[in-house]
């Protein structure tokens, strides 16, 4: 008896039994069904509340799941909708929330990691660059290897200034050519009424938001700030909440900190060690003592506190240097850890 067959609709060779048994019918009608599906995917998309095919369809901001044809569209099938959307938009918001950021910048002289620590890094208001605190105080040499007795930019060894009104004039350049950070830092000064500047809440916080436009975590988590303590705004613990999440994505873990606070406040001990161990990553002492503690409190495992231990110590051996201990010995405000 011959075994060859006819050829089904896919491409593939059956027998005759198998023809008998209408496996060919069956593969032609998923393989069918198979392409009629992929021509649907092809640019076309269905509106959630009418059914309307079409390639220009928009997705639902919040949860990215649906699209609808218009705004009639989508406010027509909101009581239906809501209730998966919100859940959706939760998980990807903490997706976003929890994902660890990136380590800081290196210092462009040792080219060791920048520490977290405010007090372990220096921005050169002449060449807009942050210097780490070893970097900074160890001794500037000249082309013959001579120590260089006048005060210089350890990186661009243009002189330090000498006056208020030297270093605004500095800072108001590097904001001309968008610098971040000098943006930022012009708003710390009308924050803390610094180089002669009035104390003035309302044009820190312009510039802060300025400066945030720009990608700058420390300038949302002061936005955070001035909205948790009611600094040139009202209290508002809801604002407050959202700046902290913006700085804390971005990297800044004093905001990851103090969201960490928010969450053990509100009872969420499982949220509160996940910002604090993010944090902890990142170089945040604070955190560790905050997991250690709920550790003692029966909050933590022991589990938790031995990774928060774990992490702390891999960040330390990414910042640390003979350079950067000398020069926090022998001066407080070079701190870096």
């Amino acid at each position: 008896m011959s075994t060859s067959g006819k050829i089904c609709n896919d491409g593939a060779s059956k027998s005759i039994e198998e023809e008998d048994d209408g496996i060919c019918d069956v593969k032609d009608m998923l393989h069918k069904m198979s392409t009629d599906k992929d021509d649907k995917d092809v640019g076309l998309s269905v509106c959630a509340n009418c059914g309307k095919e079409g390639s220009k369809l928009k997705a639902c901001t919040a949860c990215k799941l649906v699209k609808y044809c218009n705004r009639e569209c989508q406010i027509a099938h909101r009581p239906q909708h809501k209730k998966e959307c919100r859940k959706r938009a939760a998980e990807l918001h903490d997706e976003k929330l929890f994902k660890q950021p990136p380590s800081k910048d290196d210092c462009p002289i040792c080219f060791l990691q920048l520490p977290s620590l405010l007090t372990g890094r220096r921005y050169q208001s002449c060449c807009g660059n942050q210097i780490c605190s070893g970097c900074a105080h160890a001794p500037v040499y000249d082309n013959q290897g001579n120590v260089v007795e006048e005060e210089k930019c350890p990186f661009c060894r243009v002189p330090k200034p000498e006056s208020d009104e030297e270093i605004l004039n500095r800072i108001e350049k590097r904001m001309e050519v968008g610098d971040p950070i000098a943006i930022h830092n012009r708003g710390m000064y009308y924050s803390e009424g610094l180089y002669g500047q009035p104390q003035n809440y309302t044009k820190a916080l312009e510039l802060w938001h300025r400066s945030a436009k720009l990608e700058h975590a420390a300038s949302y988590s002061n936005i955070g700030y001035s909205y948790d303590g009611g600094e040139g705004v009202k209290v508002d613990k809801k604002k407050a909440r959202h700046y902290y999440e913006l700085a804390a994505i971005r990297g800044d873990v004093y905001a990851r900190y103090n969201i960490g606070l928010i969450e053990k406040k509100a009872g969420n001990m499982g949220r509160a060690i996940r910002h604090y161990m993010i944090a902890v990553r990142g170089g945040d002492s604070q955190s560790l003592d905050r997991i250690k503690w709920l550790y003692s409190d029966g909050h933590a495992t022991k589990e938790d506190y031995t990774e928060a231990l774990r992490v702390y110590q891999e960040y330390l051996g990414e910042i640390r240097s003979d350079q950067r201990d000398k020069a926090a010995a022998a001066d407080e405000r070079y701190r870096y850890y």
